[in-house]
């Protein structure tokens, strides 16, 4: 992220020109977003013009990596959630054994039950709609709210081990079999 102060970003964003492509710029941006953003919004993050920003969406729309959708009116871009789970996927396979594999899938179940003990809940869901109540202080919503935050990502985490450990010896064995 680049630094706060106007003469700093400004140099940032020189240093960043100089050594990414514009391509790899809309492609960073793009790929960090978690919610869908219009081309506008991702060229000035990425220091690009519009037009440029629109290439290379489309470009990274035809490699499968982006997906788009139409909100207010207009397009809007984000990450293809099945390259970001098969890249996420594959680089588990390179990092992690069978074995570990299976551990951490224990360790996030674990994670998962104890946040339904603890909030008596049996999903995030049920604890961002806890924190909306108008009887949760400022403070527990934020609570409630990062557990949810936490657990979904376990959640989703759990599932990519899942998937890791159930093709682990097809994966493994033939690493061209999974592409991203």
């Amino acid at each position: 992220m680049p630094p706060e102060n106007s003469s700093d970003e400004s140099e940032w964003v020189e240093t960043w020109k100089e050594h990414a492509s514009a391509f790899d710029r809309v492609k960073s941006v793009t790929m960090t977003l978690s919610e869908p953003r219009p081309a506008s919004w991702i060229a000035t993050e990425a220091a690009v013009s519009p037009n440029t920003a629109r290439n290379h969406l489309h470009r990274l729309i035809d490699l499968g990596v982006v997906t788009a959708t139409e909100k207010d009116g207009g397009r809007h871009y984000y990450p293809d959630p099945l390259y970001t789970q098969l890249r996420d996927v594959r680089e588990l396979l390179q990092e992690t054994t069978k074995r570990e594999l299976s551990e951490q899938a224990a360790g996030l179940k674990d994670d998962i039950a104890a946040w339904e003990a603890e909030y008596d809940a049996d999903s995030p869901e049920a604890l961002r709609e806890r924190a909306a109540e108008v009887d949760v202080s400022a403070e527990h919503a934020h609570e409630l709210v990062q557990a949810a935050s936490d657990w979904e990502l376990a959640r989703y985490r759990l599932s990519l081990v899942r998937d890791a450990i159930e093709n682990y010896d097809t994966w493994t064995s033939d690493p061209s079999s999974i592409t991203v």
